[in-house]
């Protein structure tokens, strides 16, 4: 079934960083869910983790690794850890991983799943406000839709580092990349996909009279 999805989901949905391919492919993906749902581990579809909450599809987290355009020697910040599997995913590419993840289920089921991998470290902090006291990152990934990026977190990457997230509105998903510069920050969409959504970046409501 991992080689299924390699096939059908991420080659034709252009998934074309061998190395995140050849990670996605290592990576047991079932080992990173609650057992109910092991079963549909790698269906084209978010699968529910409990709480509200679901594991990315594979081929939207797959084009956010691919866009983010990682090195072996990147420290990353990954905001919306989950259980932990696309934390195991970066940690076959990168030199380093730290992984943001607030809900205390997921969190519990991540430090299982993840022990013994020695390049990630597991966070427990709200997913807006990232890791500060491990900045600056190369990359920030934001494994799920949001409304806007914070400034909190664009201000823990790298000047030149690289920024790739899910964005939410008006009930659309869609991925899109960009990069922190001396000049500001920008995102630019690359594709609209389904993209789960992440809690606590709820954009504000304009004033209505």
């Amino acid at each position: 079934m991992r080689h299924a999805m390699v096939a059908s989901q991420l080659r034709t949905n252009a998934v074309n960083d061998q190395r995140v391919v050849a990670a996605m492919a290592r990576v047991p993906r079932e080992e990173f869910l609650p057992a109910g749902v092991r079963a549909i581990a790698y269906r084209d579809a978010a699968i529910p983790l409990g709480g509200g909450r679901y594991i990315n599809l594979p081929m939207a987290t797959g084009r956010l690794l691919t866009e983010a355009y990682l090195t072996a020697t990147d420290r990353v910040l990954l905001v919306g850890a989950a259980t932990g599997y696309t934390a195991a995913v970066l940690a076959e590419i990168v030199g380093s991983v730290v992984a943001v993840e607030s809900d205390p289920a997921l969190l519990a089921v991540a430090r299982t799943a993840l022990a013994g991998i020695g390049n990630v470290e597991l966070v427990d902090a709200p997913l807006q406000e990232g890791a500060p006291a491990s900045a600056p990152y190369d990359v920030l990934i934001v494994d799920g839709a949001i409304a806007t990026v914070p400034d909190a977190l664009v201000a823990q990457v790298r000047a030149d580092g690289r920024v790739v997230a899910g964005l939410a509105e008006r009930g659309l998903t869609r991925l899109a990349s960009g990069r922190k510069t001396a000049g500001g920050f920008s995102l630019a969409a690359f594709v609209d996909v389904e993209c789960v959504t992440l809690p606590g970046f709820e954009a504000d409501q304009p004033f209505r009279f």
